[in-house]
């Protein structure tokens, strides 16, 4: 029989922890024992954990840092709202599928175009952008214009994005259910990638640069890889994120939920898929459950965040808990050979 890897066992771990928290959460559900304001945060949580390990291949995979992740979910945002809302004669799954798929398609776009210069993004550029684009359809197709709604001119038709106030009119697609798919197809594309060989060579390239390039690696190639894939699944999520509320505005995507996501990453472990699921769950529950203390709401939440740093960084607390995970490991390998002698003692 095949000996199950390590990294095998800590992938399903991950994926068991994800089906097992919708199991839950559906069960409880159609139980009725979660409150409205619960179930309306469950599509936002969805969202969040995809945006968290996508930032996590490119903050904790690649090794670069990037403060403007919000934009590329900006693109998938609206992109997203466009498809759904002009594709009206689809049945719903199938427009919110495609409303995702191109969002993350546009996004991907946005990175290569980003990404190939610089590989860095500043989120208020792509919302200061979206401010200023005007986007109608009527029977004509899709009208586009950079000066007001009025020049769209549209013939009986509906406008999709008006400038700064965003897109309104939204009809809600997103379910909970397609956030937990999405978060396994997110994981699926994050945790094959960093088993592949394009996975171990970005990775190179993030331990030592110099050294990669000395064996042949094409070092802009690969961060061009992970840093596109991370927009695409940024896009994704901002698509169903989107197609969640009846009205978006550019605002939302700016400079603070870039650093909001990076927070995910960071108090999660950056590398640590796992733990940037289990943060951006936590952190967005968080304010929410801490609201029946509402004058002091933010105060425990910050509270609660310094503590998360200190904890997840403090050097003692990490020996401590690799000291506890060898001796788990040595009883575990100590087990079979005392029961072949019968239980005796050590030799």
């Amino acid at each position: 029989m095949k000996k199950i890897s390590k990294t095998t066992r800590s992938n399903i771990v991950t994926y068991a922890m994800v089906i097992l928290a919708f199991v839950i959460m559906q069960s409880l559900i159609a139980g009725g024992q979660v409150s409205s304001a619960l179930k309306g945060q469950l599509v936002p949580i969805c969202v969040y954990i995809c945006m968290a390990i996508s930032l996590n291949l490119t903050v904790g995979i690649l090794g670069e840092l990037s403060l403007g992740h919000a934009g590329f979910m900006s693109v998938g945002a609206f992109t997203g709202v466009i498809a759904a809302m002009s594709l009206q004669t689809l049945p719903a799954p199938a427009r919110l599928l495609l409303a995702i798929v191109i969002g993350g398609i546009m996004a991907a776009v946005a990175g290569v175009i980003v990404g190939v210069p610089v590989l860095r993004l500043q989120g208020d550029y792509l919302a200061n952008l979206l401010n200023n684009i005007y986007v109608g359809v009527d029977g004509h197709g899709l009208h586009f214009s950079v000066t007001d709604s009025a020049s769209l001119g549209l013939e009986g038709g509906i406008v999709l994005i008006n400038g700064p106030m965003g897109a309104v009119g939204i009809e809600k697609l997103s379910t909970f259910l397609a956030g937990f798919l999405l978060i396994l197809f997110v994981l699926t594309v994050t945790l094959n990638l960093i088993r592949s060989r394009s996975g171990r060579a970005i990775m190179a390239v993030r331990d030592n640069r110099i050294a990669a390039e000395s064996v042949g690696i094409n070092v802009t190639k690969y961060k061009l890889m992970a840093f596109v894939t991370s927009a695409a699944m940024a896009g994704m999520a901002g698509a169903l994120y989107a197609l969640n509320y009846s009205s978006v505005l550019p605002k939302k995507f700016d400079f603070n939920t870039s650093i909001l996501v990076l927070v995910f990453v960071v108090l999660g472990g950056m590398g640590n898929i796992r733990g940037s699921i289990i943060a951006a769950t936590v952190l967005t529950i968080l304010p929410e459950a801490l609201r029946a203390v509402n004058d002091y709401r933010m105060l425990l939440y910050a509270i609660v965040l310094i503590l998360v740093m200190l904890v997840t960084n403090n050097p003692t607390l990490k020996n401590g808990w690799n000291v506890v995970k060898e001796k788990l490991a040595f009883w575990r390998k100590k087990t079979p050979v005392t029961a072949e002698k019968g239980g005796g003692a050590d030799e």
